[in-house]
């Protein structure tokens, strides 16, 4: 007799996960109409997002990619594995591709995300500001940017380097929060134009 623990999710089933929640295993088949993470065992449906918010995201992977060394990779809304029942997708990710396929890679294993970025939106700030934070720095995510709209329509992004005796961000130490201008050395030497982000290219 195949036990509940065995079963793969389905379409019809997915909202219903076993007592002790579904695994990554079970589930990362699943062909669903919405985005989604893993949250202790629990598909959870992922909002959707603003033009700003998908512009910020995209300029700064950019920005990643063009200053990026190897053997790191950059990408947007990669699924990350943090532990068997959590996967989450970050807005950018930088990781090492090494040993990986492109064609086979589905879910990054979170020891091999050196950097993760989320741009805060309304729908998203109580997972962004607190619940990812703490589930990035367990996991082993050595630096977390989260990167928020302020009141006057600019840019902050708040770093944090993950402590590796207590295994929780702390701010980094130089410039904790980046306004303007960014410019860090970590996951490499990087430097972006904050203001920017939120332009077009070609107003009229």
């Amino acid at each position: 007799m195949i036990s509940h623990r065995q079963e793969r999710a389905t379409e019809d089933t997915w909202m219903f996960p076993p007592a002790d929640g579904w695994t990554f295993d079970q589930v990362q088949h699943l062909e669903l109409p919405f985005d989604w993470d893993l949250v202790d065992g629990v598909i959870v449906v992922r909002g959707q997002t603003r033009f700003w918010h998908n512009r910020v995201r995209d300029r700064i992977a950019r920005a990643l990619e063009d200053a990026c060394v190897a053997p790191y990779e950059v990408v947007v809304e990669q699924c990350i594995l943090l532990d068997p029942y959590n996967t989450a997708k970050p807005d950018v990710i930088v990781f090492d591709p090494r040993g990986f396929g492109l064609l086979e890679l589905d879910c990054v294993p979170a020891e091999r995300v050196a950097l993760a970025v989320e741009v805060v939106s309304p729908g998203s700030r109580q997972d962004d500001r607190v619940r990812k934070p703490a589930f990035f720095s367990e996991a082993g995510i050595a630096c977390y940017w989260r990167v928020e709209l302020e009141q006057n329509d600019s840019l902050a992004v708040h770093e944090y380097w993950r402590h590796d005796d207590t295994r929780s961000y702390v701010t980094a130490p130089v410039h904790p929060v980046h306004r303007d201008t960014l410019g860090t050395e970590v996951p490499f030497p990087v430097e972006m134009d904050l203001s920017a982000l939120l332009k077009f290219n070609n107003p009229s």
